[in-house]
């Protein structure tokens, strides 16, 4: 039975092993056992370190509530610092060097300014309390300077950044997702598989590659989102696919499938924003080309309402987007 009966799963997700939490479990009860009564190990202290396995792991932060920081990220050319920045949300407890991944989460509405990513905060503070942490990033969309090429090559920006942030915090690890909601999806999707064979918009591949990019409701087939009188898509990118038909080529998630980074597209079976048809078109082509693609159809859902804690999707969605 699938964990949510709301959802139906095109492709069913490997199921994590357990042996090697329970073998870290033995190893860290062993060790405390070895100390004696009277030489309790210390959890609280940063100077601690565990050894498991024999890897010697340094306890590097501990916090009683989750923290946010303000984290700016360097654009070519002129930038906007009041929307160049990405809120780095920390997630609360004792944390070792290297064991908390990261979200790079790309916030929707349209590509248009009066959406930003102070929407996607309560989604970040939800994620932090599964054991991750999230980069909810801010760009310059329609309406506050952004368009083409600015609203991509600012997103490619600040994923660019993050092996910066991983540097800065050592208790994030190297395993990083891009996850993104409607116009974010295509986003994060494009920012995290660019590749060097186009110049438009941004020429240079990803600084990292995600372990998985997880598309929520995206307009992942931009020439018929266009062509169907998507009025955001066609501001951002300055007119139809027949006027600019590079421009499509460059970013249009399903002209530019990429095999080895894995995708799940999750989406409301309500939608009437953006059909469910575009994530099912996607996962198509992408598992046509041999990549690792699952679909997720949230019933009874529409474009944003399992964004919301009063969905009975809200925590199934998020415990997918935790759990890479």
């Amino acid at each position: 039975m699938h964990p949510f009966p709301g959802v139906r799963a095109d492709r069913t997700a490997d199921t994590r092993p357990a042996c090697a939490a329970i073998m870290v479990a033995v190893a860290l009860v062993m060790t405390a056992c070895s100390h004696g009564k009277d030489q309790t190990p210390t959890h609280h202290s940063l100077e601690a370190s565990h050894t498991v396995l024999g890897v010697s792991q340094a306890m590097v932060a501990h916090r009683e509530a989750p923290e946010i920081r303000r984290v700016p990220y360097p654009v070519s050319g002129p930038g906007d610092e009041a929307q160049n920045w990405g809120d780095l949300f920390l997630p609360a407890g004792d944390h070792r060097e290297g064991s908390v991944p990261l979200v790079v989460l790309v916030h929707g509405g349209g590509w248009q300014a009066a959406s930003g990513a102070q929407d996607m905060n309560e989604y970040a503070e939800d994620l932090t309390t599964r054991g991750v942490a999230v980069y909810n990033i801010e760009y310059r969309r329609v309406g506050s300077g952004g368009g083409w090429p600015e609203t991509f090559t600012d997103v490619a920006a600040a994923v660019d950044h993050v092996p910066e942030l991983l540097a800065q915090n050592s208790e994030l690890s190297g395993s990083v997702e891009l996850a993104g909601h409607s116009a974010g999806a295509q986003l994060a999707l494009w920012a995290g598989t660019r590749r060097d064979t186009s110049s438009y918009p941004c020429a240079n591949p990803p600084r990292i590659k995600p372990a998985r990019i997880v598309a929520l409701a995206g307009p992942l087939d931009m020439q018929t989102a266009a062509r169907s009188g998507d009025a955001g898509l066609i501001s951002v990118m300055g007119g139809v696919p027949s006027a600019f038909p590079k421009r499509y080529q460059a970013i249009d998630p399903i002209l530019n499938t990429t095999p080895s980074v894995p995708v799940v597209a999750i989406h409301g079976s309500l939608d009437r924003t953006v059909p469910a048809e575009m994530s099912r078109k996607y996962i198509r082509r992408l598992d046509a080309v041999g990549g690792d693609g699952r679909l997720e159809i949230l019933d009874r859902e529409n474009h944003g309402s399992f964004l919301k804690p009063t969905s009975p999707a809200y925590d199934h969605v998020l415990n997918v987007m935790a759990n890479f």
